[in-house]
């Protein structure tokens, strides 16, 4: 095989950041992904049809620098806080917002000011539910053990399904095999997005030769049995089951420090958006299984959205790509190394 084409594709899961990195970080997922759906864990937070509209104007503006990356469509999200109500919603799916993004107090950057408990936006998720809009989850229980912190969110999804049983949820970057298990048994309206740094690799890249901050993310890397139950579910094209990166660069300062007892500790976060593609491409092929790529990438996210498919086309070529070592201050996944799968663009080809 010397190369396959596919719709170009979208990532369901990304954080592009702020201030000047931010037109790095865009060019570099506008190059791989026509579409991305972006995170609202700023500062401020993206929690008002005001702040929505800054924000995509900003991407937008940034993706217009390079031919290349100019039809790249950032796809907005809402922060979900205690106390919003429906009006609250129904301005914000005005504004653009595809889905609201449920952040767990405490579980990730910038999520202090999120819930406690699904009970502080009853409102918010009702008006979600009566206009349509999907609910993503970082399903991650701060105060459990760091390994079972999504294990132990799962109940609250269940109980979700059950006192909202018209709305769509999103289980963001499911890492475990308990989360695997447990989408098997939700209702069909109830999806996952799985990254390529869950899908590849375990602890063993954050502590195996040495503490290794640049693999450190929430929810963290597990176990082998872990990563074999996501890669049997993503191989086996389960249509509920679709890529977000989850690709969070921090500055490489802040990743690799130095730091003090009682912090700032590193972030959580990997820049896998510049590698992702290629490392899912070779997955597929190792498993040969390439021929499910596409409906990964470029359809059964789309699908799940109600959003219509990407007509442009890429092609991966079976040549080595060297991975940059750094993109905008922050180091990406594979960083100084290279991919078996090289893009190349299409201008003005179809699907």
């Amino acid at each position: 095989m010397e190369f396959i084409e596919i719709r170009k594709p979208d990532d369901f899961h990304l954080h592009l950041r702020q201030g000047p990195q931010l037109a790095a970080y865009v060019r570099a997922t506008a190059l791989v992904f026509s579409r991305a759906l972006v995170m609202p864990n700023t500062l401020p937070p993206i929690d008002r049809p005001e702040r929505v509209a800054a924000y995509r104007a900003e991407i937008e503006a940034c993706a217009a620098q390079d031919p290349l990356t100019a039809a790249f469509k950032p796809l907005m999200s809402f922060k979900l806080l205690p106390g919003m109500v429906y009006d609250d919603v129904a301005a914000l799916a005005k504004a653009g917002c595809l889905v609201g993004k449920y952040y767990p107090a405490g579980a990730t950057t910038h999520s202090a000011d999120g819930l406690s408990s699904p009970s502080q936006a009853q409102q918010a998720l009702l008006a979600m539910e009566e206009l349509g809009i999907p609910l993503c989850i970082h399903a991650e229980l701060p105060e459990a053990f760091v390994l079972d912190r999504e294990r132990a969110f799962l109940p609250i999804i269940e109980k979700l399904c059950v006192d909202y049983p018209r709305l769509k949820i999103v289980i963001e970057h499911i890492s475990s095999a308990e989360g695997i298990n447990a989408l098997k048994n939700l209702p069909d309206r109830v999806a996952g997005t799985i990254t390529v740094h869950h899908l590849l690799y375990s602890l063993d890249e954050v502590l195996g030769e040495g503490l290794n901050p640049h693999f450190f993310c929430k929810p963290c890397l597990k176990t082998p049995q872990d990563r074999q139950a996501l890669q049997e579910a993503v191989l086996s094209g389960n249509p509920r089951l679709f890529f977000g990166s989850d690709s969070a660069p921090h500055l490489k300062e802040k990743k690799e420090g130095p730091f003090q007892a009682g912090g700032p500790y590193p972030p959580g976060g990997i820049f896998s958006a510049p590698a992702a593609l290629g490392l899912l491409a070779s997955f597929f092929e190792d498993a040969d299984k390439l021929s499910r790529l596409e409906n990964f990438v470029s359809v059964y996210g789309a699908t799940y959205y109600g959003l219509p498919l990407n007509k442009e086309k890429i092609r991966l070529v079976k040549r080595e790509e060297p991975v940059a070592s750094e993109i905008g201050g922050a180091i990406p996944l594979l960083a100084g190394g290279a991919l078996s799968f090289s893009i190349e663009h299409s201008p003005g080809v179809k699907a």
